[in-house]
């Protein structure tokens, strides 16, 4: 079988290639120039997908750091507070966009796997004084990527959107894999959208789409990040293409994330069996995340790709692989035959 697979390719779900019958809605796509918004299909994704989310409006963005971006941008300000887990992906991954879009600073807080609790949000809240940037937002990330892909429940999130509420802070929910939470936890998309000030859904990793991320809010407030999103170089022309990709996504790629779920899950118990890997963190969704001993992250990678698997260093003594459309059962089944084939050298 390994033989026949060739290389699997674990290092992320954005490594998806759009499906034969994803390229065929593309190529259909009504097309218009989206910055005079008249692309026809970027306002059905759009649409398709604030209606999912029970918002008023989105905003169809290149990326999902983009998305973020422009929703962080919209709650801050100079001499202004993003309060987020040290972890996340708005801070650590997306070039110091905080800093350099925003000029907002940022309160980094702990938790496990990655989700913040709302005593810990409500103690880090800054006071009325001169001398503290004002904190306006608390962005959250579902799944956790750095958590593992843990999920966060509605109930949750409840209580820290009140605290939000009691202090006058807007809410931002980076949903890059939120479909994956909703179809672990078979929450309603509808209660989410409910949760959020802006909520962002990108497109092109669970879902497979080649590009694309769309930022969900209200009228008001998707108006005024579609002046954010010209000035930071997001505003496409004919966008439908790409946006018909999304909507071929959502209508064929959202309930079949339960096998990218249930893959990983195999792929976890595959790597727990194979000397040097201590502890596999929990796996509720498409990231499974290996702690290393007695080896190096370079070291274990380096071997894995002489067996023709590709995964990323995740940490110092961490690493990381990632399911998705393009890995199959025979994928796992040649897996378990290099793993078995494979003699660690430490």
């Amino acid at each position: 079988m390994s033989e026949t697979v060739g290389a699997i390719d674990l290092r992320s779900d954005t490594l998806t290639q759009p499906s034969r019958e994803m390229k065929e809605a593309m190529m259909q796509a009504s097309l218009g120039d989206d910055v005079f918004g008249e692309d026809p299909t970027v306002r059905q994704l759009e649409t398709k997908l604030a209606g999912i989310f029970g918002m008023e409006a989105g905003l169809f963005c290149p990326s999902g750091t983009m998305s973020n971006q422009i929703a962080i941008r919209l709650h801050t300000g100079p001499q202004t507070e993003v309060i987020c887990h040290k972890y996340s992906h708005v801070y650590l991954y997306e070039g110091g966009g905080i800093m350099s879009n925003s000029q907002a600073s940022v309160k980094l807080l702990d938790g496990a796997a990655g989700k913040l609790q709302v005593e810990a949000i409500r103690e880090s809240i800054n006071p009325d004084d001169d001398h503290a940037p004002e904190t306006t937002l608390v962005s959250l990330e579902n799944t956790m990527n750095k958590g593992g892909g843990s999920v966060y429940t509605l109930e949750e999130v409840r209580p820290i959107r009140q605290l939000c509420k009691e202090t006058g802070l807007k809410l931002h929910l980076d949903g890059a894999r939120l479909f994956n939470a909703l179809v672990y936890s078979g929450e309603r998309p509808h209660d989410w959208g409910k949760m959020c000030d802006t909520l962002s859904i990108c497109l092109s990793k669970g879902l497979g789409c080649p590009v694309g991320s769309v930022l969900l809010g209200s009228q008001a407030t998707i108006r005024k990040a579609r002046k954010v999103r010209k000035a930071l170089g997001g505003g496409m022309r004919q966008a439908g293409m790409l946006a018909a990709a999304g909507i071929y996504a959502l209508d064929h790629h959202v309930a079949r994330l339960e096998e990218d779920h249930d893959r990983a899950r195999l792929i976890a118990h595959l790597l727990a069996r194979v000397p040097g890997v201590s502890e596999i963190l929990p796996v509720a969704t498409n990231i499974v995340i290996a702690r290393l001993d007695r080896i190096s992250p370079e070291s274990f990678l380096e071997q894995l790709a002489d067996k023709q698997i590709r995964a990323v260093k995740f940490g110092k003594d961490q690493i990381r692989m990632v399911t998705h459309l393009d890995i199959e059962d025979r994928h796992l089944e040649a897996m378990e035959q290099r793993f078995a084939q494979w003699k660690v050298r430490f």
